[in-house]
């Protein structure tokens, strides 16, 4: 194929299809190798966001302690140390493109809950949670407390059950696979 056919130049390098579009596959399997080695270094892996083009990816972590707490959460030095211990194995990935950014941060007070493990982790907590369709006549987006996460042994991460105590409508229930997005909520009046 010609460079100025009209068709985007569609490269093999390794393990890495490389072309105008997003290979889910691909990402699917860095991403994989990615939380397990943010586990190894005692860290977990809260959110992963995919940037820049194909040539020059950015990568955005949002990383945690397992065990965080107001006061006890993620430092600078954690970031720098889980950086550190994903760029050398970045760095050496067959396919993966020579120039790319990696940014570790904290995932902040308004932490997004993407697993099961979050939201039971975060149970009694004010949450945000917008679904991809509406719920009733409460829309899609709901606010309240996180309630209890019902999950039958076995079955997939989207099929578990979310209670939320939403404030003028009583206990909802939610399905995970449902959720786009959802986030502990803070109040700064509570801050003191």
């Amino acid at each position: 194929m010609k460079w100025g056919s009209g068709q985007p130049p569609l490269f093999f390098t390794s393990d890495f299809w490389i072309s105008g579009g997003r290979v889910a596959e691909d990402r699917a399997k860095i991403e994989r190798e990615l939380e397990s080695r943010i586990e190894a270094l005692g860290f977990e892996m809260v959110e992963l966001r995919w940037g820049g083009q194909t040539d020059r990816p950015i990568l955005r972590l949002r990383v945690d302690r397992p065990d965080s707490r107001p006061g006890l959460g993620i430092t600078v030095q954690d970031c720098a140390v889980v950086s550190r211990g994903l760029e050398s194995w970045l760095d050496e990935l067959a396919g993966f493109p020579e120039r790319y950014t990696l940014e570790v941060s904290s995932p902040g007070v308004e932490r997004p809950l993407a697993r099961v493990r979050d939201f039971k982790r975060f149970s009694g907590h004010e949450v945000k949670v917008t679904l991809a369709r509406a719920l009733g006549d409460q829309g899609k987006v709901l606010e309240g407390k996180l309630g209890a996460v019902a999950l039958e042994e076995g079955a997939d991460e989207g099929m578990a059950q979310v209670e939320l105590e939403v404030p003028g409508h009583g206990m909802v229930c939610v399905s995970l696979g449902d959720v786009v997005r959802a986030n502990l909520v803070y109040r700064w009046e509570n801050d003191e």
